[in-house]
């Protein structure tokens, strides 16, 4: 093969990972929003190198514009050559792309083949692989779904962590989205990634499942945070086999001040989310659930927030949108203890 190689998407995703590097030359805002999964950002220009000639292309002509950008590729091609590849060896294999295929990847792999790394272009660039992305997901493979159901605080996530250590294949739609899904899921210090970050990871995990075992995902809404859950992915979900994780509430108490610990020790955060209920629940309501979380009782305050927010709505949903829940299997925890999920996780794992 002649390299640079120039590669349809299609013909590099059956070696997509066995690829040694995979090198995004976008800019650095480019690449944040979202990239191939395992994909490094090395741009050939950045983010202000990209206005400057972008500006002098629209105001001058596409000579000039060419002329000011060709220096500065040359100097950022030379500076990731000595400070990221100087050591690789003649057989490293590099996967290069930028937004359409064009300038920016094209030197950089015209650079590097010339070096003699037998390096592949990808032919329309990000483009084209987020088009492929969109695709599968308006398509996704036909997979076993078993969708783990249970009340908030049942330990649906704890329960997809367990059955992933021990080896099952798990759809993490919340790990992928990092958020709990519901009002006061958001995670402190972890934003959200954007949109199209979140759904190249729901594919890259898809696609590496195997379609004759299962794959267990949590009952999901449509959001997850403020991400979209791909809604044939989610249509594939709600028609497919379902697990109903049973806890006491006295333990599902438990469970969630562990797992909501930031919140206890940061009163203020809560009851800032909690006013986003006013609409459902009236002000009066919410002022006498900011005082239980302002006084330290917080276990009360979990309880009626269970008893009076979170269950109804399980209850008014879960029916409704998971038509396989009433034939669910009933998996019942005694307690929130690490060898409680490894019992339940080996035992779903085994069925």
């Amino acid at each position: 093969m002649k390299y640079p190689a120039v590669l349809s998407f299609a013909d590099i995703l059956p070696e997509l990972d066995s690829f040694d590097t995979i090198i995004d030359a976008r800019s650095e805002s480019e690449f944040a929003l979202d990239r191939i999964p395992g994909a490094i950002n090395a741009p050939v220009l950045d983010d202000a190198q990209r206005v400057q000639v972008g500006t002098l292309y629209k105001q001058v002509g596409a000579f000039e514009a060419k002329k000011l950008g060709a220096p500065l590729v040359a100097a950022n091609i030379a500076r990731h050559i000595e400070t990221l590849w100087a050591d690789k060896p003649k057989d490293w294999k590099p996967l290069v792309y930028c937004w359409r295929g064009g300038n920016r990847s094209g030197s950089m792999a015209l650079i590097l083949a010339k070096i003699g790394w037998p390096v592949v272009q990808l032919d329309g660039g990000y483009k084209a692989y987020r088009a492929h992305v969109a695709a599968s997901l308006e398509n996704p493979p036909a997979l076993d779904f078993r969708v783990v159901c249970g009340t908030t605080g049942s330990g649906k996530s704890r329960l997809l962590e367990t059955l992933h250590g021990i080896g099952a294949q798990v759809l993490d739609l919340e790990r992928l989205a990092a958020h709990r899904g519901s009002v006061l899921g958001h995670l402190p210090d972890e934003p959200q990634p954007t949109q199209k970050m979140f759904e190249t990871q729901v594919w890259n995990t898809l696609r590496h499942f195997d379609p004759s075992k299962p794959v267990f995902v949590e009952s999901e809404s449509k959001k997850v945070g403020n991400l979209r859950v791909p809604e044939a992915v989610m249509e594939r979900m709600r028609a497919s086999t379902c697990i109903s994780l049973s806890l006491s509430r006295e333990n599902r108490v438990r469970l969630l001040m562990e797992d909501y610990e930031h919140f206890c020790a940061n009163p203020d955060a809560l009851t800032a989310q909690l006013a986003h209920l006013v609409q459902l629940h009236g002000r009066e309501k919410i002022d006498a659930w900011r005082d239980l979380a302002n006084s330290g009782a917080m276990p009360k305050l979990v309880d009626q927030l269970l008893q009076e927010h979170y269950d109804p709505a399980y209850l008014r949903s879960i029916d409704r949108n998971f038509v396989q829940f009433p034939k669910a299997e009933v998996v019942e925890l005694n307690d929130i203890a690490e060898g409680d999920f490894v019992d339940a996780a080996r035992r779903l794992h085994a069925a």
